[in-house]
């Protein structure tokens, strides 16, 4: 009787029950519901997602938006890591534009479970933004860029309201023009050492009238890396645009390995 008491005793302090072999502690962690962590694109800022992000709060999903320096990839895959580094639950990587090559740079993080492409990149191992756009037809919004002397480029008023953003409210346009995010443009020929889309599962919103990343590109993109793809018919910006679109994606991202 003794040594049935001692086993009981220890099976209560490790968390196992009858019923299985799963600790406590990991049962609630496959329980706990994902973080939402959003990774600006260029010209743009943390504030790209506000459309979006009372909606998670709404559902009961905690939110992160990543305040990218954009000064470099490896410098914006760091800003990123930090975020996912600071929680321990499941994540799910949302990345704009050139933010998707920073989550495909840094999404084999072991906390994020699926990643979300939203108007962007999704490179392979050893290629950088201009590796695949070469093959696409300029779009419109490149003749709307203006570089300083240091090699950061921004947009012009006319850029963001009619090619960047021509899709989202006109008030917000000057907004977004005087908070966007100068990116040195030398980062549009970094490459990543990471395809993090190959272990992990992903979505992909293709924006159909695109004028900063060509459509066929992302439609090309989301087929190579075989993600889910919703297409909606939007500019650059879906998710100031089409934000129920973009969130029901991201809610669908979430629900993978929660089910």
């Amino acid at each position: 009787m003794k040594s049935l008491f001692k086993l009981s005793v220890l099976v209560a302090a490790l968390g196992v029950t009858t019923l299985g072999v799963m600790p406590a502690a990991q049962a609630a962690a496959a329980a706990e519901p994902p973080t939402v962590v959003f990774v600006h694109g260029a010209f743009a800022d943390g504030s790209a997602w506000d459309e979006i992000i009372p909606s998670l709060h709404a559902r009961g999903l905690e939110v992160v938006s990543v305040q990218n320096p954009l000064s470099s990839l490896a410098d914006d895959v760091a800003a990123t890591r930090r975020a996912l580094d600071a929680g321990t639950g499941p994540v799910v990587l949302v990345g704009h534009s050139w933010g998707g090559v920073v989550i495909t740079e840094v999404g084999n993080h072991p906390r994020v479970q699926s990643l979300v492409y939203v108007a962007s990149f999704a490179p392979s191992v050893g290629q950088s933004i201009n590796d695949l756009a070469k093959d696409y037809p300029k779009p419109s919004g490149f003749d709307h860029l203006i570089v300083d002397r240091e090699g950061f480029v921004t947009m012009s008023l006319e850029g963001i309201s009619q090619h960047f953003a021509q899709d989202v409210p006109a008030a917000k346009h000057r907004l977004m023009t005087a908070t966007q995010g100068p990116i040195r443009g030398a980062a549009f020929d970094e490459k990543v050492s990471v395809a993090a889309w190959a272990t992990k599962p992903s979505w992909f919103i293709v924006a159909e009238q695109d004028r900063m990343v060509q459509p066929a590109l992302q439609l090309d993109n989301a087929k190579r890396i075989s993600a889910t793809t919703i297409r909606v018919p939007a500019g650059h910006v879906p998710q100031l645009s089409k934000p129920k679109e973009v969130t029901q994606a991201i809610l669908d991202a979430a629900q993978f390995g929660q089910k």
